[in-house]
């Protein structure tokens, strides 16, 4: 969740005024945004996301991080709840190297940037090859993946799985939402058809 600030600055700006702050803030660009608490249901989702990527990741090239790292979007910065990286990078680094695969738990107040203004920055990123915006009310997830010639978009219910070849890691959806009461989605929807936007 989030909250914009009336603010406006540079990036190299953002990142100083950051350093000093409380509370987390993500930078559209031109202003600070303050991240805001969530809910049960978004705290039992990134913890299972994490857990489940970490264990598959286990001994593999690639690693999973949390939402306590930033991801550079141009001249912005977001947190999102997960990402993955395969490129190494120093320890005190706050911003995730090339990240691969970039994870959202929805929610009611950010569903919409989360589908558009942020699809569109983590698209420009060379290195990020899938999107997956995770519901927090139901079994299902949308799955953006980038192709050869643009991006295709794919829904995923309860029985599905998240396959995520350029990680090497497949993950049952319904996995990630242990520990929560929730009406179950319809069966893994097909894939829709590739999308002609690039990036």
């Amino acid at each position: 969740m989030s909250q914009a600030q009336s603010r406006s600055m540079t990036s190299s700006e953002f990142l100083a005024w950051e350093a000093d702050q409380e509370l987390k803030w993500e930078f559209d660009g031109l202003q600070p945004v303050a991240m805001t608490g969530g809910t049960r249901a978004h705290a039992v989702l990134q913890g299972n996301l994490l857990r489940a990527l970490a264990n598959r990741l286990d001994g593999k090239p690639c690693q999973a991080y949390s939402s306590d790292l930033k991801i550079q979007t141009g001249s912005g910065y977001r947190y999102p709840d997960a990402s993955v990286s395969c490129t190494p990078f120093p320890d005190n680094e706050t911003v995730v190297a090339e990240p691969v695969v970039i994870f959202k738990v929805l929610s009611a107040s950010t569903s919409s940037d989360d589908r558009t203004i942020k699809l569109s920055e983590y698209q420009s990123l060379p290195s990020v090859r899938r999107y997956i915006m995770l519901e927090q009310d139901r079994v299902f997830a949308t799955v953006i993946t980038r192709t050869a010639t643009g991006w295709d978009h794919a829904l995923i219910g309860q029985g599905g799985t998240l396959a995520m070849p350029e990680i090497g890691v497949e993950l049952p959806i319904a996995e990630l939402f242990n520990g929560l009461a929730l009406t179950a989605a319809p069966q893994a929807v097909a894939p829709a058809p590739a999308s002609s936007e690039a990036g």
